[in-house]
């Protein structure tokens, strides 16, 4: 045999027992892959079963229950007292509504004026928002009596009621930059300022809280530095 025949023999014979190396290491390395995925599987399930154990959870969970019953009850008390929608009224009614709640917004208009139905908007769509007020308009041409005694004169005039007591009001749009093309959000924040709406509403701090306490949970069980018996 020739010297280069036996030398590329030789070398075909190297590069085969190398390429059967690596077809080996790379068999092994899918197998440890697969050992391991399936390991952390098993360590998965585990912890999911521990998770849905936890008191601590649990805890969390039925108090998250309690408190989305009482502000469903709450919700439903708020809805028959006429919250959650802009409502027309009329002078006999307005005593009734504005005592009925603690916060109540309420709006004298006129019918025949721009900037009344601009207001109509903007309350419109704030009121399904801030369930907690009452949000009501009142035509002043059929409430004389009241137009009066809270000495109305500009309209739109809307008057801010905390337990029956009209504590504020804005008058035409002098607080909202004396244009007509505010955006709802001036009027909200305008609002927001003066204590009759709230920005921040107590059900959504709970929930932040509870999701909070939630992820914590869930990290601390899946945490793989953590102690364990």
């Amino acid at each position: 045999m020739e010297p280069d025949s036996v030398k590329s023999t030789l070398s075909n014979l190297a590069m085969g027992n190398v390429m059967a190396a690596a077809a080996r290491n790379l068999q092994k390395e899918m197998l440890a892959q697969e050992k391991t995925q399936a390991s952390s599987s098993a360590n998965d399930e585990i912890d999911l079963d521990e998770l849905m154990d936890d008191p601590e959870l649990e805890k969390l969970h039925a108090e998250r229950i309690a408190s989305l019953k009482k502000e469903a009850e709450k919700r439903q008390k708020l809805k028959t007292q006429g919250h959650g929608e802009y409502r027309e009224i009329t002078e006999g009614d307005f005593l009734g509504e504005v005592t009925g709640s603690e916060l109540v917004i309420c709006h004298f208009y006129h019918r025949e004026f721009y900037r009344c139905k601009i207001m109509d908007k903007h309350l419109k769509a704030l009121a399904p928002k801030y369930l907690d007020t009452k949000f009501i308009k009142l035509d002043a041409e059929n409430a004389p009596f009241f137009v009066s005694k809270l000495g109305i004169k500009t309209l739109p005039c809307v008057i801010l009621f905390r337990k029956g007591i009209a504590f504020d009001r804005l008058v035409g749009f002098e607080d909202l930059g004396g244009k007509d093309d505010f955006p709802t959000r001036k009027l909200e924040n305008l609002l927001n300022k003066k204590g009759i709406i709230n920005e921040k509403k107590k059900d959504d701090d709970e929930e932040d809280d509870y999701s909070e306490s939630k992820r914590t949970s869930v990290r601390s069980s899946f945490n793989p530095d953590s102690d364990s018996d």
